[in-house]
């Protein structure tokens, strides 16, 4: 790995020469970002973000950068660090740091240099956190003591951070508020599953070369990820298995048409496996032991602990580069596994993540959700907390107005009907 390098700003990035095809990068986005360009005219420039000290962890390109960009546009003094080693663009980091933005992030670090940029976005001191699975929170209760007084709130954009915040809520460690922008219906109905079911099953395609119709597809969980999953991997064709454990979801999976089973059994059938559960060792040394020569595993989840990779690595006896992005594990008996993008993110590992209209959807929540801590952070008490309806409501309405259409209005007969019970 080409050692960082130090650019005015106190950013580290990898190549501040790169910055051209960053900017190219972030001004496509630019176009295609209709939403957030009126969010930034309309609530944005009204002040209340003038400087703020805001801190981002998020997946490092060039639509997370143009989030960036509006709110350094807005006043705020923004730091941003990866939430993933292998999503950081380092051109886009050239570019954000040519655009004011602090930047500590570089593509594939080591553990460490990771972890550093972490807690340097952190020393910072912000007022504000965007935050990607807790990574920043996470890190500031439990290492930065000192620098949580200053934090008017927070907001969290995954499944996975949610889980890990509402525990910190429970046990009464979290001191302000962190708005669940994850949970937000323009965040969870768009993101994650029209979002990453199509950029993971597109990511899976292009990195294969294969053809997915008439293969099995084996989906972990049924979340809205899964749901987005299944339902990208049936359009093109593949025969979708769903595993799942909550019951009423599995039955939802069975009633949408999809074939739903035990994991074990599924781990015989599958021609792909691809996880989306926010959850640990979905897939084990039992699945692997079952799966078909040349079967391939893809995941859609957080982290990169969602099937036992480690468990895979114990088990082969020779591993090598079969395709960029994709490392085939040969077992004792012949058979091979193929492992996309290291176990990560597929979807942003090993592609470009979700497509530019559906992120400007979830990056206006996520800015107005910073809009409405600053200026309106003693309306929420301490520990998560939803998302506004009226925030939801206007990223809509944004979105509606942009395709030139007008939600329909009720009459004030049908309006005293609805607040009526008799």
């Amino acid at each position: 790995m080409q050692h960082a390098s130090s650019t005015p700003g106190d950013s580290v990035i990898k190549d501040p020469a790169l910055a051209p095809e960053g900017h190219r990068k972030i001004d496509w986005v630019a176009q295609h970002a209709p939403v957030l360009n009126a969010i930034a005219k309309e609530q944005l420039a009204d002040g209340s973000l003038r400087g703020k000290k805001i801190a981002m962890t998020i997946h490092l390109e060039a639509k997370t950068a143009y989030l960036a960009t509006l709110l350094s546009d807005a006043g705020a003094d923004v730091t941003v660090s990866g939430s993933n080693p292998l999503s950081t663009q380092d051109d886009v980091c050239a570019a954000l740091a040519e655009r004011g933005v602090r930047v500590y992030a570089t593509h594939d670090p080591s553990d460490e240099d990771f972890e550093r940029y972490l807690h340097q976005t952190i020393e910072t001191g912000p007022d504000l956190i965007v935050d990607d699975g807790a990574e920043l929170v996470g890190r500031l209760i439990e290492h930065h003591p000192d620098l949580v007084g200053n934090v008017i709130g927070a907001s969290e954009e995954t499944t996975t951070g949610i889980m890990k915040l509402t525990a910190m809520t429970g046990e009464g460690v979290l001191p302000f508020p962190v708005l669940a922008a994850n949970d937000a219906k323009m965040k969870h109905l768009f993101d994650n599953r029209y979002g990453t079911g199509i950029s993971s099953i597109a990511a899976i395609l292009s990195n294969t070369n294969l053809f997915l119709s008439g293969k099995a597809v084996v989906v972990m969980g049924f979340g809205w990820v899964s749901r987005g999953l299944a339902k990208y991997a049936d359009g093109m064709g593949a025969r979708v298995i769903v595993c799942e454990p909550d019951p009423v979801k599995l039955l939802e999976a069975y009633s949408e048409g999809y074939q739903v089973m035990n994991s074990l059994q599924a781990a015989e059938e599958g021609d792909v496996f691809i996880t989306g559960t926010g959850n640990i060792k979905v897939l084990g040394r039992e699945h692997f032991e079952r799966m078909k020569d040349g079967a391939l595993l893809a995941n859609a989840g957080h982290y990169d602990h969602e099937f036992d990779l480690a468990g895979l690595q114990e088990m082969a006896v020779k591993s090598r580069d079969a395709r960029r992005n994709v490392v085939e594990y040969e077992l004792a008996d012949g058979r091979r596994l193929h492992v996309l993008a290291r176990g990560r993110l597929v979807n942003i590992a090993a592609a470009d993540g979700h497509p530019v209209e559906i992120m400007d959807l979830t990056f206006a929540v996520q800015a107005l959700a910073a809009h409405r801590l600053a200026s309106h952070a003693a309306d929420f008490g301490p520990g998560i907390q939803p998302i506004p309806d009226d925030i939801d409501d206007l990223v809509a309405r944004h979105k509606l107005a942009s395709l030139g259409v007008e939600p329909e209005k009720l009459t004030e007969e049908q309006i005293r009907y609805q607040q009526s019970w008799r």
